[in-house]
């Protein structure tokens, strides 16, 4: 018999009818433990009470259908129709998965929509389908044709761009999708041999003598225009000067009155502007540019021929640092870096050969009043004194000054024996009279130069100050009224001069028709061209945010009208002026 404990331990699955088949109930124990528990089947009927069917009937009506991106516009939000949304919101969303299976909202197919691939969910067919609606509405709104209406068309005044061929390489092909057996390289030949490396390749000298007077941008057939002439014709009688110049305020309201548009920015050379002038006409606003391959552009406001009124010469093959017109005959004088001096002839439509050295010339000025005869400095520290007249390309007299090179030379518009000289560290003034071949004393001494002097020149009308600019950035203004061995410093001003490598040196200039003011090119944002007068104290800001964009490190007044130019690292002048 069987005690009451181990009756409660056996679990009630057991058969009973296990004592009868012989078994123990020990081995009826151990088979149980190694069975697992049996699963109900699946189509049996799971028992839940009416509490748990409620809560889930619920749950499943507070499902809501996938957010949509964008909302569509086509909807009437009308009472009845949100009504209808929140009474059965579960009706709703199997309308709408069983229509997106096969269709959008809009009866396009699914498989049309950008991105359509199989298997996709209802929430990615909506998203596609908006993303389908916004190209369309964007595609609609046609920004494209709007903005580039809107945009300004760029328009380049003067020299156009020359149209350059792009190179056609030839395709590259894989040899081994061709089937094809590599090239296999030849025997390499391991005795060296030293060969000298190619030369860099130097500028091309122009040849000696006249150079024919023909422009690079007109063609071959067409003549030169018959205005070019009648400017270099020029034969108005000079005015008087005043020795008296005007009041500032006057000056100032002047300045204010000048102006910059589109018609006033032209581009003249192909380079870097290294020197422009303005003719003396009063009736044309007549200009000419040099630039740092030795091109000559000339430019009348307003002509018509050429490119939108510009002319373009090759001269010289080096940068053209300095040239002026002359005052009688109108002929225009450039110097460069070549070692020649040229004068542009247009009754022989040549330009003419005036002087040639074997160093590169930096600057030269007129020693006499009909400008026949020319004082020229170089890079070797020697200024020469060449005569037109004279027959050949060779110099009256040499007399060496500086053994560094001489930056500038300017010659008194008084007293033409003197002329002052921007050497490699100093500004001296010298006396023409008592000039030896060497070991020259200068007359006067502008002392307080700390590094270079870019430039020197006396004031246009008396000559009574000199007017310098140093890489130290400043620009000083000195008393030259009496020659005296150390010229007095009167005023000067900190300006930036560190242009870099790729623009021209600033360099102040006076103004030809006042006395004790002077113009030079600035650094500062938003770009800008700046007088002041003799005291530094700014006078005026020539600013166009729309216009002049670069710095202008050229700039020249005009000797009898009102009106200023500016010439920048890209050939452009941007000229300034009362009238348009």
């Amino acid at each position: 018999m069987m005690s009451d404990e181990s009756v409660l331990n056996v679990p009630a699955c057991i058969d009973l009818d296990a004592e009868i088949s012989g078994k123990s109930l020990k081995t009826e124990l151990i088979l149980l433990e190694s069975t697992p528990p049996q699963v109900p089947r699946m189509d049996e009927v799971v028992r839940r009470s009416s509490r748990i069917e409620e809560k889930q009937k619920q749950e499943k009506k507070n499902i809501l259908s996938p957010k949509s991106l964008t909302f569509c516009c086509e909807v009437k939000n009308t009472r009845r129709a949100v009504k209808r949304l929140r009474s059965d919101p579960e009706e709703n969303f199997k309308k709408a998965k069983a229509n997106s299976k096969n269709m959008c909202f809009d009866g396009q197919e699914t498989k049309s929509l950008p991105g359509y691939r199989d298997g996709l969910s209802e929430y990615e067919l909506e998203r596609l389908e908006n993303i389908r609606q916004n190209q369309a509405f964007l595609s609609s709104l046609k920004l494209p044709q709007i903005s580039k209406s809107l945009r300004p068309k760029p328009y380049q005044k003067g020299l156009k761009k020359e149209k350059t061929g792009t190179e056609m390489l030839p395709v590259r092909k894989s040899v081994r999708l061709q089937n094809k057996d590599a090239e296999m390289p030849l025997a390499v030949n391991m005795t060296y041999t030293i060969t000298e490396k190619p030369a860099a390749e130097k500028w091309v000298a122009k040849p000696p003598g006249p150079i024919p007077l023909y422009p690079v941008n007109l063609d071959e057939h067409v003549e030169l225009p018959e205005d070019l002439f009648q400017l270099f014709n020029w034969n108005e009688s000079p005015l008087e000067q005043e020795r008296e110049t005007s009041g500032l305020k006057s000056y100032q309201e002047v300045l204010q009155k000048m102006s910059l548009d589109n018609s006033c920015v032209a581009k003249v050379v192909k380079e870097r502007i290294f020197s422009a002038v303005f003719h003396p006409s009063s009736s044309n606003l007549f200009m000419a540019a040099g630039d740092k391959f030795g091109n000559l552009g000339l430019w009348n406001m307003g002509a018509a021929w050429g490119d939108d009124g510009v002319l373009l010469f090759e001269p010289h093959s080096r940068p053209i640092t300095c040239m002026a017109f002359s005052s009688h005959s109108s002929n225009l004088i450039t110097v460069s870096y070549d070692g020649s001096a040229r004068c542009m002839d247009l009754e022989k439509a040549v330009f003419d050969e005036v002087y040639r050295s074997n160093s590169a010339l930096r600057s030269f000025d007129f020693l006499s009043s009909d400008c026949s005869t020319l004082l020229l400095s170089n890079w070797d520290g020697d200024v020469a004194i060449v005569d037109r007249r004279t027959p050949g390309t060779s110099y009256e007299s040499l007399y060496t000054i500086d053994p560094k090179a001489l930056r500038c030379v300017h010659v008194h518009p008084v007293k033409q024996q003197y002329f002052v000289v921007a050497e490699s560290s100093s500004v001296n003034i010298y006396d023409l009279r008592s000039l030896k071949r060497r070991n020259n004393q200068a007359v006067s001494q502008l002392n307080g130069h700390f590094r270079s002097i870019s430039s020197a020149f006396f004031s246009p009308l008396t000559g009574n100050r000199v007017l310098t600019t140093c890489m130290d950035n400043k620009i000083r203004v000195f008393d030259t009224s009496q020659m005296v061995d150390h010229a007095p410093l009167l005023h000067s001003i900190s300006h930036d001069m560190w242009t870099g490598r790729w623009l021209s040196k600033l360099s102040a200039v006076w103004d030809p028709k006042q006395e004790d003011c002077f113009v030079i090119g600035s650094m500062a944002r938003p770009r800008q061209i700046q007088v002041y007068h003799e005291s530094c104290r700014l006078l005026h800001s020539f600013k166009n945010e729309e216009h002049l964009t670069t710095v202008c490190s050229i700039t020249a007044f005009h000797p009898s009208r009102n009106a200023l130019l500016g010439g920048n690292s890209t050939g452009r002048l941007h000229v300034f002026s009362d009238q348009h």
